[in-house]
């Protein structure tokens, strides 16, 4: 019984070191855990000087030294000045007249003025001859004729151009346009008649009545000229 009770009591005391023995590691685990997480909560209760250290910044590096650069100066060199005394001489004797120095006269200037010859003003300058003037000269008139068309050459017509039908024709009830190639001379008289094309039995009345026709002188450059141009008469039977 004796031994029973024993073995009892050492159960029980190994059971309770045990227990002991965990709760004690969590406990200082705990107290371990707590020492390193109150700075982190707490900053302002670190040491002072330890957070200087940290915070101070490294110095900056070192610039490099500058090699200072002298400048050898020449002495400027001063040449001897001539002296006077070797320039300036005293003479032995006073002359008793001063000797004259002989320049030769200052040199002759030319004169602005000129020997121009004929009438003018007294002392005046000569401004030389007068500048010949200058003649435009006015262009050629053109020796062949100039070709207008019949346009133009209606619009300088003075009489106007009527036409005699002729009595065969209209029997004949022929009708159409004459086309005729003339010369306006430069008194605004037709030359140079020639029938270009048109009905035969129309040609000779279309002539006479363009030989009768009267045209204002058609100028160039202010000029007169002869003129070339085409003219149409036109039959109809309905006018």
């Amino acid at each position: 019984m004796f031994e029973d009770s024993l073995v009892e009591s050492q159960n029980r005391i190994r059971t309770r070191s045990r227990w002991f023995a965990i709760g004690s590691f969590f406990a200082q685990a705990a107290l371990l855990l707590l020492l390193i997480l109150f700075p982190l909560f707490h900053p302002q209760a670190l040491p002072r000087q330890s957070l200087e250290r940290l915070l101070v910044a490294p110095p900056p590096p070192h610039a490099p030294a500058r090699l200072e650069t002298r400048r050898t100066e020449s002495a400027p060199v001063h040449s001897p000045l001539p002296s006077l005394e070797s320039q300036l001489r005293i003479p032995s004797r006073i002359p008793a007249a001063p000797a004259m120095i002989d320049d030769g006269g200052a040199p002759s200037m030319p004169s602005a003025l000129g020997n121009g010859n004929g009438p003018g003003i007294p002392a005046g300058i000569d401004l030389g001859a007068p500048a010949p003037s200058i003649v435009v000269a006015k262009p050629p008139v053109p020796q062949q004729p100039v070709r207008l068309s019949g346009g133009v050459a209606a619009g300088q017509l003075l009489t106007p151009i009527h036409p005699t039908y002729p009595a065969i024709a209209k029997q004949a009830r022929i009708q159409g346009t004459v086309i005729i190639d003339a010369t306006i001379s430069r008194q605004g008289m037709i030359e140079n008649l020639r029938v270009l094309e048109g009905p035969p039995m129309l040609r000779q009345s279309a002539i006479d009545a363009v030989a009768a026709a009267r045209y204002r002188p058609f100028l160039l450059n202010n000029e007169p000229v002869e003129v070339e141009t085409t003219v149409r008469v036109i039959f109809s039977l309905d006018n």
